[in-house]
Parts: C-alpha cells; sequence; structure tokens
C-alpha cells in the first residue's frame, strides 16, 4: 500500500485511559502531519502521432487539427499549465484515433478492391480462353 522507499507508520488510534472531567484540560498532546507527495507524469501531446496522421492520406484535415492540438498542448506544458495541456492533448489523442481509423479502413477497403479485381481479370481470362493476338 505504501509508495517504494516511504515505510509505513504505524499510528495508535485515539484512545486510552480516561481520568479527567469533561472540558478539562489534559496532558499536551502530540499532534501528527503527513505529507503525501503525488507525483502526476506530465500529459502527453502525442506529437508524433499527430505528424504520422498529417504525412500518411489526412483524412478530412483530421491530421492537421490534431497536430495543430498536439502543438497546442506543447505549448501548455511548457507555459506550466498542466490541466491545458492535458485538454489539448486528449483532443489530439481522439482526433489521431479517428484519422488512424479512416486511414486503416480506407487501406483494408484498397486492398479488398485489388484482390476482388485481380480476381475477376484471372476469371475472365481463364473462362473465355483470352488469347492476345500478337504478330
Amino acid at each position: 500500500m505504501n509508495p517504494e522507499g516511504y515505510p509505513g507508520e504505524a499510528v495508535p488510534l485515539q484512545g486510552g485511559r480516561y481520568d479527567g472531567f469533561s472540558g478539562q484540560p489534559s496532558a499536551p498532546t502530540m499532534v501528527q502531519y503527513t505529507t503525501v507527495n503525488i507525483t502526476t507524469d506530465p500529459p502527453q501531446d502525442h506529437i508524433v502521432w499527430s505528424l504520422c496522421c498529417f504525412v500518411y492520406l489526412n483524412p478530412l484535415c483530421l491530421g492537421l487539427a490534431a497536430l495543430i492540438y498536439s502543438i497546442k498542448a506543447r505549448d501548455r506544458k511548457v507555459a506550466g499549465d498542466l490541466e491545458g495541456a492535458r485538454h489539448y492533448g486528449s483532443t489530439a489523442r481522439c482526433l489521431n484515433i479517428v484519422s488512424t481509423v479512416l486511414v486503416s479502413i480506407t487501406i483494408f477497403t484498397v486492398i479488398i478492391l485489388f484482390a476482388w479485381i485481380v480476381n475477376e481479370i484471372n476469371y475472365y481470362r481463364y473462362h473465355y480462353n483470352f488469347k492476345p493476338n500478337f504478330k
């Protein structure tokens, strides 16, 4: 439960003997403070993915939009606005996902169509016994 490098502490619950009247001050109590250091990773700007989406096919200019949001995310990160950088990085990520899916579907469709056309050409070529007439 404790992060590596931070030892666990055993702190007893408040309890024990009660010897005084209510409202009476008792022995001085010791107050313990606990400091929690949460290290967050800097937000990602997805600049390389955006460049790839911009260069390869770029459907509906989504790669350009993703690249713009990635640059804005990097600028916000440099300026110290991590929440703004996280927002722009998230938008760039969504645009990159949509662009990648559209490019993948397009490439898959072109491969299927190419295979189908080659199959049809071979079918008609062997079915009608096509022989070129070279002289």
